[in-house]
């Protein structure tokens, strides 16, 4: 049985928060929507079967819809109820979201047969074995494109300081992971200060 304790911040936040801001773990909306406009711009989605692996309150989805972004379907997968519930309630078109925990159940990515894999802030409370057997997974489900992003280690000494459960994850490592597959790879840590949190983009 899959070790979940990755999910355990998720669940102390959602049962203080509910399924408000709170519950995603993100400093705030404007750090959260940063990260979503580094994947859009890195990424065409438009007219795309797009999966979102730890999609939360479908915010990503919500945010692609109000820059004009049409993709052909939309799969958000989560493993907590209450915010999958929050994002079905929505009313978000083209979209459709799943609980269940994409770690235990890697499958879980491949439904709707995604062209583009996005996996944002979901990797940072993950073990190394299970951050590279999430991505190993979402590479393989994906059509053409994964991309994800990560607390990086290679901040500089100015970046905010991570207490646990969230860590600093190996850039250089991820960035060498993702090269032995696809030479298709573009990687950016310039939209934070002090490089605080990086995006890798993989193309097949």
């Amino acid at each position: 049985m899959t070790n979940d304790g990755y999910l355990n911040a998720y669940r102390k936040s959602v049962a203080e928060h509910g399924s408000g801001f709170g519950a995603t773990l993100w400093a705030s909306p404007r750090t959260q929507h940063l990260r979503f406009e580094v994947f859009k711009q890195m990424c065409a989605m438009g007219g795309k079967r797009v999966l979102d692996a730890g999609c939360s309150r479908g915010d990503f989805a919500a945010y692609l819809l109000g820059e004009g972004v049409v993709f052909e379907r939309y799969v958000g997968v989560d493993a907590l109820v209450d915010v999958i519930e929050f994002a079905q309630g929505r009313g978000l078109a083209g979209c459709e979201f799943h609980a269940g925990d994409f770690v235990a159940s890697p499958r879980l990515m491949r439904i709707g047969d995604p062209q583009v894999v996005c996996i944002s802030g979901a990797l940072n409370t993950m073990s190394d074995g299970q951050v590279k057997g999430v991505l190993e997974a979402a590479w393989e489900a994906a059509g053409q494109s994964l991309l994800f992003n990560f607390l990086s280690d290679r901040a500089g000494s100015g970046a905010p300081q991570q207490a646990e459960p969230a860590r600093r994850l190996d850039t250089m490592g991820l960035m060498d992971w993702a090269l032995k597959r696809t030479p298709r790879v573009a990687m950016r840590q310039d939209y934070f200060p002090n490089g605080h949190d990086a995006t890798i983009m993989m193309g097949k």
